[in-house]
């Protein structure tokens, strides 16, 4: 991957909770982790529908540089869209270079 095609600005955020001091309760907000250079694409029609076939939810895939810290409870902002991350995978060379991320778009509870 060409790190020139990482044209997109992402908001990767984590869920995080904090206990209530009135209530005891847990309440859970989303926070910004980082801002990323990214290569946001859209599925193909024929990769949407095959996706759908196999009971996936994939709607796009979000290429990002390799960072240790991402995981899949977290999601990513995009031009007003929230999208969920359905995996993490490494490049397939050395692992170390970049991070392909399926994703679903639509809020994420955690």
């Amino acid at each position: 991957m060409e790190f020139a095609k990482l044209r997109h600005r992402i908001t990767l955020q984590r869920r995080t909770a904090v206990q209530s001091p009135v209530t005891g309760a847990m309440e859970y907000t989303w926070n910004n982790l980082a801002e990323l250079w990214a290569n946001v694409v859209a599925l193909s029609v024929r990769d949407f529908i095959a996706a759908q076939a196999e009971n996936v939810k994939v709607t796009a895939r979000i290429t990002i540089r390799y960072r240790e810290d991402i995981q899949e409870k977290d999601r990513i902002l995009f031009r007003g869209k929230i999208y969920s991350i359905e995996g993490v995978l490494p490049d397939p060379d050395s692992g170390l270079e970049y991070l392909t991320l399926p994703c679903s778009e639509g809020v994420k509870d955690g």
